[in-house]
């Protein structure tokens, strides 16, 4: 999903199925229609409600959110249906360049493109460079998209160049392989000869890899299959707006959509049509023994998105195979709600990676 904030409705085609989902808003306190009805399976038939702004949004969230029903994923299923999901993609550069430009002064970053192992890419680093202490480490970022519309030039920039100006360090973003001109695991693999690509120049102890939305699901796919193929892991992950979990399920599944005051739609398989969402490679959080061997992991979500559930529980198995992992929720936003700079809570949000990747790549400050 994308978002519908005010100041990013202009960007709706550039940030397709991947950043704050709009919500519904009303200045009266919550109250219940009537009573509600519980089926036999237990499936609980929700009355209409009102659903105020939390109160624990910052001013300037409460003021950005919508006031009207908006789909942020309209745009992007049009070009799906209409065949020009991949020249919407190509056009990327283009349509996030104002916006681009604008993140690099607020965080004192610079980019360029780059092509690695055959995939494109584009670095983010420190205007002035990279301190001495840090130029070994990487930071290497799988942009969100719903594996449709993701770009190192889109919405890999909108995560990698606050995290590149608050870490003080490079982070590389890649354009993989995704639906509707490939299919899982594409993807995968693209990412796998990226990092084999980069372990030729920096320690996996030197490398951390991190994602929104898609990104993040495709992270901990990473994980499974470095861990299938024996390769060493990066020092930490950060799964942020997504899960282990490839089947996005949980409470918040159902309810995501209607809490954008927007009528459910049927789940669409996309990327992963042929895929067992079963198989441990697609969704780690089958398998508590792959979850064991995950690297220091952290979780990011908001308590109006759609992967809320599935990032809380996949936080939850992860903490219960043994591993290091911290969660992050922030109560009353959506979907990858830090797309938008102008919030507090986007600043917050990227300081908490920011520290977490510092403490396990063990970042000079």
């Amino acid at each position: 999903m994308y978002g519908s904030l005010s100041r990013l409705r202009g960007l709706a085609l550039s940030v397709a199925a991947c950043a704050l989902p709009a919500m519904a808003i009303a200045q009266t306190p919550p109250i219940l229609a009537g009573p509600g009805t519980i089926e036999p399976d237990g499936t609980v038939v929700v009355p209409s409600f009102r659903l105020p702004p939390s109160v624990h949004l910052s001013d300037a969230a409460k003021k950005a959110l919508p006031r009207t029903p908006s789909d942020p994923e309209e745009p992007m299923m049009r070009a799906v249906a209409a065949g020009q999901a991949g020249a919407l993609r190509a056009r990327m550069p283009q349509i996030m360049a104002p916006r681009l430009d604008a993140l690099k002064q607020i965080y004192g970053v610079t980019t360029r493109d780059d092509l690695i192992a055959g995939i494109p890419a584009v670095r983010a680093t420190p205007v002035g460079g990279v301190a001495k202490a840090n130029r070994g480490k990487i930071l290497l970022n799988l942009p969100g998209g719903g594996f449709i519309m993701g770009a190192a030039t889109g919405t890999g920039m909108l995560e990698s160049i606050p995290l590149a100006g608050l870490a003080g360090l490079e982070i590389v973003s890649i354009t993989y392989r995704q639906a509707p001109e490939f299919t899982y695991p594409a993807a995968t693999q693209d990412v796998l000869a990226v990092y084999r690509d980069l372990l030729k120049t920096h320690k996996p102890q030197d490398i951390a890899i991190f994602g929104c939305s898609a990104g993040g699901l495709l992270t901990a796919e990473t994980m499974a299959a470095l861990i299938r193929d024996k390769l060493p892991l990066p020092a930490a992950i950060g799964i942020f707006c997504a899960s282990a979990d490839a089947r996005w399920g949980g409470d918040s599944q159902a309810f995501g959509r209607p809490f954008q005051a927007l009528a459910q739609r049927e789940d669409s398989r996309g990327y992963f049509k042929d895929a067992d969402l079963a198989d441990p490679i697609v969704s780690p959080i089958t398998s508590p023994a792959m979850l064991a061997q995950f690297p220091p992991t952290l979780v990011i979500t908001g308590t109006r998105a759609f992967e809320m559930s599935a990032a809380v529980n996949t936080h939850k198995e992860l903490v219960r195979a043994g591993v290091d992992a911290d969660l992050h929720v922030w109560d009353g936003l959506g979907h990858a709600f830090f797309y938008d700079p102008a919030l507090p809570e986007s600043r917050e949000a990227f300081d908490v990676m920011a520290r977490f990747f510092t403490q396990y790549l063990k970042l000079k400050r």
